[in-house]
């Protein structure tokens, strides 16, 4: 029986909904700007999650020059 082993099961914990609350809070801060290309993501993320991020951001239609902006979105504001 082959069972398998740890580095042969691969657990993201980045959703493309976690990666944008991560951007949005790093815009906020003023550490990124919106213009600036997805990839300045990978300043602030560890590298040995990077790829994982990669592949969730390829599943989501996501190119690494796209900007911050694209993946955040816009956002709106309710007059109450």
């Amino acid at each position: 029986m082959n069972l398998p082993t740890q580095s042969s099961v691969k657990f993201s914990r980045y959703s493309i909904e976690i990666l944008q609350q991560e951007a949005r809070h790093l815009v906020d801060r003023g550490a990124i700007s919106r213009q600036q290309p997805i990839s300045i993501l990978c300043d602030y993320i560890p590298p040995r999650e990077w790829i994982s991020i990669e592949n969730e951001l390829e599943k989501s239609d996501y190119l690494l020059r796209d900007r911050i902006n694209d993946l955040i979105g816009s956002e709106t504001w309710s007059n109450d």
